[in-house]
């Protein structure tokens, strides 16, 4: 688990490569949200490897992990209408006390129900509640 003072950090160095830009970035220690315009032209599944990796890299290099990060495998993402940017930025922007009344596990249950996504348990993430 890692602090939560890397987001603003992180991000840049971990989209650099694909010239992506957030909109919003934050999270807790167990898990993040990026909330970003994605170029039509870049696979999600590109751009989240490219974060996963380089934000490990980047914790790992400068310490901000009292042990050794690594990403779990798998993400969640989410498509959101321009109209609702306002929402999920000011959803992103109150993590920390969001998850005072919910844990990460509930947040995704609840996104996945939301949204209509079949699930099955062994593929969501470990909980570190």
């Amino acid at each position: 688990m890692i602090s939560n003072q890397f987001y603003t950090n992180t991000f840049p160095q971990s989209s650099k490569n694909k010239n992506q830009k957030p909109i919003i970035v934050n999270g807790m220690a167990d898990h993040i949200h990026v909330f970003v315009r994605l170029r039509p032209a870049l696979a999600l599944s590109a751009l989240v490897r490219e974060i996963k990796s380089n934000s490990s890299k980047f914790i790992n290099d400068n310490n901000l992990s009292q042990s050794k990060l690594a990403s779990q495998e798998g993400y969640g993402a989410f498509s959101y209408a321009h109209s609702q940017i306002g929402n999920v930025c000011n959803y992103i922007l109150h993590q920390e006390t969001h998850h005072q009344k919910k844990t990460f596990r509930m947040e995704c249950m609840e996104f996945l129900k939301s949204f209509n996504v079949p699930y099955h348990e062994k593929y969501l993430p470990e909980w570190y509640e």
